[in-house]
């Protein structure tokens, strides 16, 4: 047998099962099956990939060197495609800022995972989901592309239970957690924001805490308070929760909008991105360090139903990158 960056490579005809007991051997394994590491699925994840062996950082907690080689080997066993490696390695790259604290995001006691939102033409030509259940199971690409995202930081980080992840309880989004912002919502999109343009394809990492459903309090969203008041109370409560009401600073908020949503909110006369972002820091009233720094994202299918994705409270920023 040989190795790719010190991790086994297996044969063609290896068994299935002496595989997985290999795997698990190296404490590469999450727990769900993983893709046979052969050396042809390896060669055809790196194919045309210039610098395959250069460092571009040394992942937390453990500090490994992320090279294109050692995220595509982790990219192998999360059943991505050769296409993704570019999203997952842009993201894992992008985890090494010091404002996002993937130290602490992989280190922390708490619940926190790293979430990937992926933007642009890259999402569509990959299938990335941004339409129903784009959080859940059911789309190869998000679950994938999550995936190897976490096995990154599980096995070049170094971020394993009891050794590098502390985690008392942990949560699902350590198995994989990323979706599609959606290109035909009513606000400009999270790259045109930052000034990459309406065509651009990019990723964003966010370090989260969870997830949590909220509805509009009139149950329909007939008015943009009506959809934006329960947010502003979730974002609240989730400060008190988190511990980060014993700060002096805040940091962002990122909450994702159904289309249908986001269209009943711009019907109204003068309800634009920054009104939006405006009315959510006042009423918020501390729940963010600037107006600008509340994101609402479009994503998801039909429904009224929306998503707050409450940032961890050791504090974190999200960081943007292109593809």
């Amino acid at each position: 047998m040989s190795d790719w960056c010190g991790w086994p490579v297996v044969g063609e005809t290896t068994a299935w099962e002496a595989v997985q007991q290999t795997l698990a051997d190296a404490e590469l394994s999450d727990g769900l099956p993983l893709v046979p590491p052969t050396q042809r699925r390896l060669d055809a994840m790196i194919a045309g990939v210039a610098g395959r062996a250069e460092p571009l950082g040394m992942m937390p907690p453990m500090f490994g060197d992320i090279t294109p080689e050692s995220v595509a080997y982790q990219c192998v066993i999360a059943g991505c495609r050769p296409e993704e490696l570019k999203v997952v390695l842009a993201a894992a790259v992008a985890t090494l800022e010091p404002d996002f604290n993937l130290l602490g995001i992989a280190t922390t006691t708490g619940t926190a995972c790293v979430a990937l939102c992926v933007h642009g033409p890259i999402a569509r030509q990959l299938g990335v989901n941004a339409g129903t259940n784009c959080l859940g199971p059911g789309n190869r690409a998000n679950a994938s592309i999550g995936r190897a995202l976490q096995l990154c930081i599980r096995n070049i980080g170094g971020a394993r239970s009891d050794v590098g992840d502390m985690a008392t309880m942990g949560q699902p989004g350590k198995y994989t957690l990323c979706f599609a912002e959606r290109d035909d919502g009513p606000f400009p999109t999270l790259p045109q924001r930052h000034g990459l343009g309406k065509e651009a394809s990019a990723i964003t990492v966010m370090g989260i805490s969870g997830t949590a459903e909220v509805l509009p309090g009139d149950g329909e969203g007939a008015t943009p308070e009506a959809i934006l008041s329960p947010i502003v109370t979730g974002m609240r409560a989730a400060i008190v929760m988190s511990g980060a009401s014993r700060k002096n600073e805040r940091g962002e908020q990122v909450f994702l909008l159904p289309l249908e949503m986001a269209e009943k909110i711009v019907k109204h006369d003068g309800w634009d991105l920054a009104r939006v972002q405006r009315y959510v820091f006042e009423q918020g009233d501390g729940v963010a360090k600037a107006p600008e720094a509340i994101h609402p994202i479009v994503t998801g299918g039909a429904g009224y139903k929306m998503s707050y994705l409450p940032i961890w409270g050791g504090g974190s920023q999200t960081v943007m990158r292109r593809v």
